[in-house]
């Protein structure tokens, strides 16, 4: 099973947060992949969300008719 690390990073390149990304099939029958967290950046805390969707991703799982 794959999973992704997803780095944030501030305007100096430096790392200020990072989030594991793990693989998810979305009730609307796409694939990607999907995390979340909560992270605290320079004393503020903030729920971070990501999701990459598969393009075309749908249509290959649709069961044929």
């Amino acid at each position: 099973m794959m999973y992704l690390d997803m780095i944030i990073k501030d305007e100096n390149g430096e790392t200020i947060g990072k989030m594991v990304l793990t693989p998810k099939e979305f009730k609307t029958g796409s694939k990607g992949f999907f995390g979340q967290d909560k992270m605290s950046i320079a004393g503020k805390r903030y729920q971070v969300q990501c999701q990459l969707v598969e393009i075309g991703s749908k249509e290959a799982t649709a069961p044929n008719k």
